[in-house]
């Protein structure tokens, strides 16, 4: 008979002492205690079993779980002929999921691959509920990976690696309640596309950036001819200004680069120094 208990907040599959022995299992339990007493000291190196720390004991008693949570650690007593126990390891265990190949919702063949972290907290329905536990997760979470990764488009697996994560780990840790399995993590490893979408993709994303550049230099482009029609206006105001660039640029040249340069001297440049014109170097010859 088989009756709904509460293991850790959760419900289970397995009744825990939903009846007793009966008569016939006192009995044996009788002659249990009266072989170990007979052949003692021999028959306690065989009943008393040591369990590691991090290990449980869910022990079956005429085939009848003997509490509703594993024994241990420490030393545990087994009855001969009507005990037997199983061990269950309570360490985090790593589930390495292979290669899936999957169709996404924008019909693109992807493989992707992940690791699931998971650990046993329940081990009396880890053994009662669950042929093999380990086995069960493991297909279970490949299962999980198509199904969530079938309803995602590639560029949202691409982009959105946790969020997918997040999802498995909560469908994984819905589905193994009963089993008393506790998903701690999943990740997704790698998703490999075909060479010619990753061809495409890489044409498409040069395409873009070459697109972006133009544009950046084309609005460059127009920057510097407002600023090059702003100082045109203030030179146009002021035309010793004109002139003084001019000398700057010069002489920035000739600073950057070592060099001997000849370049035309405006006559109208020397107005101003020294009271010398054109007209003036004109009627110098005629007083001679």
């Amino acid at each position: 008979v088989f009756l709904p208990e509460k293991s850790h907040g959760q419900r289970s599959l397995v009744g825990i002492k939903s009846k007793g022995l009966g008569v016939c299992g006192w009995i044996l339990l009788f002659l249990s205690f009266l072989l170990m007493v007979i052949t003692f000291p021999i028959s306690i190196w065989m009943c008393l079993k040591i369990i590691k720390e991090y290990e449980r004991a869910v022990v079956f008693r005429l085939g009848r779980i003997q509490a509703d949570k594993a024994k241990g650690p420490g030393l545990i007593l087994i009855l001969p002929c009507i005990d037997i126990f199983v061990k269950v390891d309570l360490r985090t265990v790593t589930c390495n999921i292979p290669p899936q190949e999957i169709l996404t919702r924008d019909s693109v063949t992807t493989q992707v691959d992940g690791v699931v972290y998971y650990r046993i907290y329940s081990a009396v329905s880890a053994v009662a509920n669950v042929n093999d536990v380990h086995q069960a997760t493991f297909l279970l979470a490949q299962t999980t990976l198509r199904n969530v990764l079938g309803t995602r488009t590639l560029s949202q697996i691409l982009a959105g690696r946790e969020e997918i994560a997040h999802s498995i780990q909560t469908l994984l840790d819905d589905a193994t309640e009963l089993w008393g399995i506790r998903v701690a993590r999943v990740e997704i490893k790698d998703v490999r596309i075909p060479v010619q979408l990753q061809r495409s993709m890489a044409a498409e994303a040069e395409a873009t950036r070459e697109a972006r550049a133009k544009v950046l230099a084309a609005e460059g482009e127009m920057n510097a001819s407002k600023a090059l029609k702003s100082a045109s206006m203030v030179l146009a105001e002021s035309p010793a200004a004109l002139q003084l660039r001019y000398l700057q640029t010069l002489a920035t040249v000739a600073t950057e680069k070592n060099s001997t340069i000849v370049f035309p001297l405006p006559i109208n440049m020397l107005e101003g120094i020294g009271g010398i014109t054109y007209d003036n170097h004109q009627k110098v010859p005629n007083r001679a």
